[in-house]
C-alpha cells in the first residue's frame, strides 16, 4: 500500500517548538494589544518612515570620509541588502514554504491584522532580514568602535521585528530567523567589502593621540 490518505505526525520537538512559536505570537499580538501601539506600530514598520534617518547617515558619511569612500560604501551596502532582500523572498520563503499568520487557516480568524497581509508566505521575515543587515552593517563599519551606537542600532532592528509580530505579519520564528540570516549576509558582505575596496573601506575615524607632556 502507498502513503496516500495517510497522516505524519511531527516530532515532538518540533510540535514544541510550534507551540512555543504561537503562544509567544498570541502574547504579542493580542495579550499586549493597546490603542497606542496598534497606531504606532503599523507606521514604525513601514520602510518609508526611516528614511530620513537614512538620510542622516548618508550625509555623516559623506562628511566624514568624502565622496569616494561614500560611494564604495554605498554601493557595498546596496549589493548586500539586494542579496538579503532577495535570498529572504525569492529563495528560502517559497522553499520552506511557511504561511504567515494573516493567511493561517487555522488561525486567521483570532489573528489581529493591523496591517495588509501581503503575499503569504512567511519565513524568513525580510523586514528582519533587511534591518537586521542594515545594522550589522552599521555595526562593522560606521560604529565598530561605539560599543552604544550599535546596540542603538540593534535595538533599532529588533523593534521593527517586534513590530512586525504584533502586527500579524509574522510569526516570532520568522524574525529571529531573518535576523540571523541578515546578521550572517552583513558579516559576509563586509568582509568582502574590506577585501575589495581595501584601504578605502569605511573605518572608525582615529582620534589624535594626546601629546605627553615632556
Amino acid at each position: 500500500m502507498g502513503d496516500e490518505g495517510k497522516t505524519f505526525p511531527l516530532p515532538s520537538a518540533t510540535f514544541a517548538a510550534m507551540s512555543i512559536d504561537y503562544a509567544i505570537f498570541e502574547f504579542i499580538n493580542q495579550d499586549l494589544a493597546n490603542g497606542f501601539l496598534d497606531w504606532l506600530l503599523p507606521v514604525y514598520r513601514e520602510k518609508t518612515t526611516w528614511v530620513p534617518l537614512y538620510g542622516v547617515l548618508i550625509f555623516y558619511v559623506n562628511r566624514t570620509y568624502g565622496l569616494k569612500q561614500t560611494l564604495y560604501f554605498l554601493v557595498a551596502v546596496a549589493i548586500i541588502m539586494g542579496v538579503a532582500d532577495q535570498l529572504a523572498a525569492s529563495v528560502l520563503k517559497p522553499w520552506i514554504g511557511r504561511i504567515r499568520p494573516c493567511a493561517e487557516p487555522a488561525v486567521a480568524d483570532t489573528v489581529r491584522s493591523l496591517v495588509g497581509c501581503g503575499g503569504k508566505l512567511s519565513f524568513p521575515s525580510n523586514h528582519a532580514t533587511n534591518h537586521f543587515a542594515l545594522a550589522g552593517i552599521l555595526a562593522l563599519t560606521l560604529f565598530r568602535d561605539k560599543l552604544v551606537f550599535k546596540w542603538i542600532f540593534y535595538a533599532w532592528a529588533a523593534s521593527i521585528c517586534f513590530a512586525q509580530v504584533y502586527v500579524g505579519k509574522h510569526w516570532p520564528a520568522d524574525v529571529v530567523g531573518g535576523g540571523i540570516l541578515g546578521l550572517i549576509l552583513a558579516y559576509g558582505g563586509i568582509l568582502i567589502y574590506r577585501k575589495l575596496v581595501g584601504d578605502d573601506a569605511i573605518k572608525p575615524p582615529r582620534l589624535p593621540r594626546k601629546k605627553v607632556a615632556a
